[in-house]
């Protein structure tokens, strides 16, 4: 017992130790929060448009704060076309000088989230002009050592709540061990009782042989099985085919809930057949490269070209150093993810345009999804549920063909079916 109350003792002083360092480094803490707030808020808002030092679609960063006045740079972050509206002068030559390139609206961010912002910028700039060794793409020298530092204290207080447990764990163990000592020594008749009840065991399989002889009841037992065992296939067999849920692994770690959640790029600006074909299409490399030729992800990777991005430029063999397309260009093998049967017809422009059905319907909330996975069922029952559920819209074109159809037929007037569109390919041809 002496001995626990010295490794209590020197833990005591270790944790001591630890708040004091941690005390003594929180002098920091909200500068170092503040621009990590705003390092956070700039690479999600900013980085598709601006660097800190180079220039990218819009002006580089580098001496934001010198040049402008802080309630300036507020409310041009948050909406400069309304400046530009309101005719304030310094926003007009800006918008002048660049080419009037219009910068997006940031309505969303607090006047707080832009002082973050601005305070990261800053940051970076006394990073970079300390030289190349604390300067880097969104990290520094200062940095890590300020991280390290957290770091360290955090795995100490970690290690000095590993050991207490562990001590914790050594006492309640020994007592529980000294327990069951005690209960099996009061209960050493029990266990004689039940090593004589081994000859028992002869009398059940006598028991067993009988019921066995039973044949009414056996054979009512086995009816029940039967009944439990075709039920159990037919709802196996019943969802054969049915994948919901399904989620192969991609050849390119692509994000929807980055794309369609985060920068809310419209479904149909990738899936341009959604609304003028049968198949919703996959886009093709260029789509991507409509974004990409810029947008490289290298603030995330040190200055390297991220994993990802790179295997399209693989695919369509360019070289992004030079902007230059080669002669090996190879397609990108993705995994199909909704696969309806041969006999199975549907269209989606029909669905998308003439029914107006939200691609959220069947393919669920895509915006949330980092791997995209078959959201609903897709089977006859799903389908026919929705169409027994949703209205027709009374405005369509289609409709008012019918009705007038209907209208001849009604008046004897001769109708062929060509009159009814049966000289629309899909009708047979699949």
């Amino acid at each position: 017992m002496r001995n626990i109350s010295l490794v209590f003792g020197r833990i005591a002083k270790s944790i001591c130790l630890a708040i004091g360092l941690t005390l003594a480094a929180s002098g920091n803490v909200s500068a170092q929060q503040d621009a990590k707030a705003g390092e956070a808020l700039f690479k999600a808002n900013c980085t598709t448009c601006h660097l800190v030092q180079g220039k990218r679609v819009g002006p580089e960063l580098l001496g934001m704060s010198s040049r402008y006045e802080e309630d300036w740079l507020i409310r041009w972050i948050k909406n400069s076309q309304a400046m530009i509206a309101s005719g304030d002068e310094t926003a007009v030559r800006l918008f002048e000088e660049h080419n009037r390139l219009v910068m997006t609206a940031f309505p969303q961010l607090s006047d707080d989230d832009v002082r973050d912002i601005i305070t990261y910028v800053e940051a970076e700039e006394a990073r970079i002009a300390a030289g190349p060794a604390t300067a880097g793409g969104g990290g520094a020298a200062g940095g890590t050592a300020t991280a390290g530092g957290d770091a360290n204290n955090f795995m100490l207080i970690g290690l000095i709540a590993v050991i207490a447990l562990a001590i914790a764990i050594i006492v309640v163990l020994s007592r529980v061990i000294r327990t069951l000592e005690k209960v099996v020594e009061k209960n050493q008749h029990l266990i004689a009782e039940a090593e004589e009840a081994g000859t028992e065991e002869n009398k059940a399989g006598q028991a067993l042989k009988k019921f066995l002889k039973n044949k009414k009841l056996v054979g009512l037992l086995v009816l029940i099985l039967v009944g439990i065992l075709s039920t159990a296939g037919w709802n196996s067999m019943w969802n054969v085919g049915v994948h919901e849920g399904y989620m192969p692994v991609q050849p390119i770690k692509f994000s929807h809930q980055l794309h369609a959640g985060v920068n809310q790029i419209d479904c149909q600006y990738c899936h341009g057949g959604a609304y003028k074909s049968k198949n919703a299409s996959i886009p093709s490399a260029n789509i991507c490269m409509n974004c990409h030729t810029g947008i490289t992800g290298s603030e995330q990777y040190g200055g390297e070209i991220s994993p990802e991005i790179a295997k399209i430029y693989r695919a369509l063999d360019y070289d992004p150093n030079t902007g230059q397309y080669g002669n090996n260009p190879k397609p990108i093998e993705w995994v199909r993810i909704h696969n309806l049967p041969d006999f199975a017809y549907f269209n989606h422009s029909q669905h998308v345009v003439v029914a107006g059905v939200d691609c959220a319907t069947c393919h669920g909330p895509v915006e949330t999804m980092e791997e995209l996975y078959q959201y609903a069922p897709l089977t006859m029952k799903w389908c026919v549920d929705c169409h027994q559920t949703t209205e027709v819209n009374a405005d369509n074109a289609y409709y008012d063909q019918l009705i007038e159809a209907h209208e001849k037929l009604k008046k004897g007037e001769k109708m062929t079916a060509a009159m009814i569109g049966g000289l629309e390919c899909g009708k047979c041809h699949y």
